[in-house]
């Protein structure tokens, strides 16, 4: 029987949570085992309901006694290290580049408008992208991090990201925490190589990253076929 993947939502607005909740509901193998208003409720939450991918809003307090935002890129690098598997999949109103920048930067598997109506609707084959080492833009969003991408590191792919690619070419079934200690780097740095490769490819995951790195020389070619 294949596993459900586990979900937690953290959003400060419920009709929002029940809107994901919606969405999620009719979504095979997709299980919400938790939703959360307060930032600083995550980190309890998350080690008492074991999670594959959590959904954050970048701009939710931080507690019922604190109505300043959580900080999330503190929290973000923090969640990875005590959970080195979990995707975290940000949706968010802001459409800012630089927002969009630092979350992905510190290892956010992607960015959803929340006016994004198609990707809204398509909740549930999302989740499963990225829980499988995908990523995920609104339009708007790839738009936005895709320019900044291209004018701060060119649009030819980096030597670290070839590298990144490269070793997800040799070893297809390995997690991101099996790469990253290959890597001697951490599972953000990892996640952040990948992203950012995926963006620059016009790919979403990781075998059409290694396809498309393939078919333009950027890696070493598919092995021939064996014969017997």
């Amino acid at each position: 029987m294949i596993q459900s993947l586990r979900v937690t939502i953290l959003d400060d607005h419920q009709s929002v949570i029940d809107g994901y909740l919606y969405r999620l509901g009719s979504a095979p193998q997709v299980d919400v085992v938790a939703t959360i208003l307060f930032g600083e409720e995550l980190e309890s939450t998350l080690k008492s309901h074991p999670t594959d991918v959590l959904l954050l809003d970048v701009n939710v307090p931080s507690s019922p006694d604190n109505p300043n935002p959580y900080p999330i890129l503190h929290a973000i690098p923090a969640l990875l290290q005590q959970h080195p598997n979990l995707a975290i999949l940000v949706v968010s109103m802001y459409a800012e580049r630089g927002l969009i920048r630092s979350v992905m930067e510190v290892g956010a598997s992607g960015y959803i408008l929340k006016d994004d109506q198609v990707a809204i609707r398509d909740l549930g084959n999302i989740v499963r992208s990225v829980a499988g080492g995908g990523i995920y833009f609104s339009q708007k969003a790839h738009q936005l991090y895709a320019e900044y991408l291209i004018r701060n590191d060119s649009e030819e792919l980096t030597p670290r990201q070839r590298e990144a690619l490269s070793m997800c070419a040799a070893y297809p079934d390995w997690t991101m925490s099996q790469l990253a200690q290959k890597m001697a780097i951490s599972n953000s740095t990892v996640r952040n190589l990948l992203s950012g490769a995926y963006v620059k490819l016009k790919v979403h995951n990781r075998s059409a990253a290694i396809a498309k790195a393939r078919q333009l020389g950027l890696i070493s070619p598919e092995p021939p076929t064996r014969s017997n």
